[in-house]
C-alpha cells in the first residue's frame, strides 16, 4: 500500500515505513533536547557566559517564543511544498542554531543562536506529528503519533541526560557542537526514508461536517489549549530550574543530578506511550490524570525535596506524567480538529512553546526575586488551575477501541 493511502484496516504498516517514522521521532528527539540542553548544564552554561543562572534559563523563553510564532504558521505558508524537503531544511537550521550557541561568548550571541533554534524547532515540531500518520497504514496512526512526539520524551531520557555527562567531561559548549552534527545527519535522513509529502486534503464529508472558522473559536479547542498552557507553564517555571533545585535543596553533587534527569527521563518515555495509548480513547480523562500527577510531584518536592528518597520519586513521578503530556495534548487536538490536523497541530504547537517561554520566564523572575521554595509552590498552583480548566470545559469525547486493533502492546511496532 502507498504511503499516506487510506485502505482496509488489515493493511499492515511495512518497514520502510516504521523507518521513517523512527527517524521523525529522532529529528523531535534532536529538537527538544537541542531547546532543553540549557537545563541540564546551567550552573556551568552561566559561568561560561557570565551572566546568572536566572538569565541563561532565559534561554528557554526566547526559544518558546520564536518557535510559537512560527508554528501556527508553517501551515498556512507551505502551500504545496513537500514537507518532507521542509523537514530537512528545519534540521540544517536547528544546526546553525546549535552552533552559534555553541560559538557564543555571551548573552547577546546566546539570544541569536536560540532565534535561529526556534525557527527550526517551530517547523520540525509543528510538522511532526501531522505527518507521523501519513507515513503509517490506517490501523497504527495512533501508535505512529506516539513514536513521533516520544522524541520529546526521549529527550529527557538520552538527551539532556547525557548532554549533562558532556558538559561534565568536555564542556557545555561540545554538547552544542553534538547536537548540531546530529541534526545535520537527520537532515540527510528524512531526505532518504521519507516519501514525497504535498499537502495534505482533507476528505469531502468531513469538510462539509466541521466548521471553517478560527480554530480557537472551537470550545474544545480552546479548553484543551487552556489546560495545556497552564500544565506546561507549571512544568517549565518548575523544571528548567531543575539543577539548582536539586543542587541547593537536596545537596546533589553534578553526577547525581545527571542519574536523576535520567530517572526522569526513562518514565518520561513510558508515560508518553502509556498517555498515548490511553488518550487515543480517553483523552480527556488523560489529561485531567497528568494535570494531577505533575501537580503532586512538584508539591512532593516543594515539601520534601531536601531528602534524597522523596525527592526521587517526585522526580520519576514527574516524568511519568509529564511525559505524556505532549501526546495526549496532541491527540485531543486532532480529535477535536480532525478536519483540519496541520492547522491545529501549528496552534497546539504554538501555544504549547509559548507556555514553555512563560514558564521559562516566571520561574527565572522568582527565582532572581525570590526563591525556589515559592517557585515549587507557584507551579503547584498553575497545575491546579490547569486541572480546573480540563474539568470545566468541553473535550472530545471518548472513543471505543475497534476490534480488529493490533494486540501488540503499545511501544512495539
Amino acid at each position: 500500500m502507498p504511503v499516506g493511502t487510506a485502505g482496509p484496516d488489515s493493511v499492515r504498516t511495512t518497514a520502510r515505513q516504521w523507518l521513517a517514522v523512527a527517524v521523525l521521532a529522532l529529528s523531535t528527539f534532536i529538537v527538544v533536547t537541542s531547546e532543553m540542553l540549557p537545563v541540564g548544564v546551567l550552573t556551568p552554561m552561566a559561568d561560561g557566559l557570565r551572566i546568572s543562572t536566572g538569565t541563561t534559563g532565559f534561554s528557554l523563553t526566547i526559544t518558546g517564543l520564536v518557535t510559537a510564532g512560527v508554528a501556527p504558521l508553517v501551515p498556512r505558508l507551505l502551500g504545496g511544498l513537500d514537507r518532507r524537503l521542509v523537514l530537512a531544511v528545519a534540521m540544517v537550521v536547528l544546526a546553525l542554531g546549535n552552533v552559534l550557541t555553541a560559538a557564543a561568548p555571551g548573552f547577546a550571541l546566546l539570544v541569536v543562536s536560540r532565534i535561529v533554534l526556534g525557527v527550526g524547532m517551530g517547523v520540525v515540531w509543528g510538522l511532526a506529528a501531522a505527518v507521523a500518520p501519513r507515513l503509517v497504514a490506517p490501523r497504527n496512526i495512533a501508535l505512529a503519533v506516539s513514536f513521533a512526539v516520544s522524541g520529546v520524551a526521549a529527550a529527557s531520557v538520552i538527551g539532556v541526560p547525557l548532554g549533562t555527562l558532556v558538559g561534565n567531561v568536555l564542556g557545555w559548549r561540545a554538547a552544542f557542537v553534538m547536537l548540531a552534527v546530529a541534526a545535520v545527519a537527520l537532515a540527510g535522513g528524512l531526505l532518504l526514508v521519507l516519501p514525497r509529502l504535498p499537502r495534505p486534503s482533507a476528505s469531502a464529508s468531513t469538510q462539509a461536517e466541521a466548521p471553517r472558522g478560527a480554530l480557537w473559536r472551537r470550545a474544545a479547542v480552546l479548553t484543551g489549549l487552556m489546560a495545556v498552557v497552564f500544565l506546561v507553564t507549571a512544568h517549565f517555571a518548575a523544571y528548567t530550574y531543575v539543577r539548582p533545585i536539586l543542587e541547593e535543596r537536596t545537596g546533589l553533587d553534578p553526577a547525581a543530578v545527571a542519574l536523576l534527569l535520567l530517572v526522569y527521563g526513562v518514565f518520561g518515555l513510558a508515560g508518553n506511550f502509556a498517555a498515548g495509548a490511553l488518550a487515543a480513547h480517553r483523552a480527556r480523562a488523560t489529561v485531567l490524570l497528568l494535570a494531577v500527577g505533575i501537580g503532586a510531584s512538584i508539591v512532593l518536592l516543594a515539601l520534601f525535596g531536601t531528602a534524597g528518597v522523596p525527592t526521587s520519586i517526585a522526580i520519576g513521578l514527574w516524568g511519568l506524567v509529564y511525559g505524556g503530556l505532549s501526546v495526549a495534548g496532541q491527540t485531543w487536538m486532532t480529535q477535536v480538529a480532525p478536519d483540519r490536523v496541520e492547522q491545529v497541530t501549528g496552534l497546539y504547537v504554538g501555544v504549547f512553546t509559548a507556555a514553555i517561554a512563560l514558564g521559562a520566564f516566571l520561574g527565572g523572575t522568582i527565582v532572581e526575586t525570590a526563591d525556589i521554595g515559592i517557585l515549587l509552590w507557584s507551579a503547584g498552583l498553575l497545575a491546579v488551575v490547569a486541572l480546573v480548566a480540563a474539568l470545566v470545559g468541553p473535550g472530545p469525547a471518548p472513543r471505543s477501541r475497534p476490534r480488529n486493533e493490533d494486540a501488540a502492546p503499545v511501544g512495539a511496532p
